[in-house]
């Protein structure tokens, strides 16, 4: 099952960018001192997102058990 240890990899990467994403945006979003509504509704798109990244990741780190596993 080596063909789903790289690919789980690549997925695993790719959602731990994601989430270096939203701490980049979070912080930018706090500097900029927005009025408390958009900096709430902003904070709450990052936390979704957030929460899709961390999934994202969780799934790529399980392809790579199940094929270790597997393999």
């Amino acid at each position: 099952m080596e063909w789903m240890i790289w690919p789980g990899a690549g997925v695993t990467l790719l959602g731990l960018a994601w989430l270096g994403y939203c701490i980049v945006a979070a912080a930018r979003a706090r500097s900029r001192k927005l009025p408390p509504e958009a900096m709430r509704r902003r904070l709450q798109q990052l936390v979704a997102m957030n929460m899709a990244a961390l999934g994202l990741s969780a799934i790529g780190l399980m392809m790579v058990v199940v094929g270790i596993l597997l393999g």
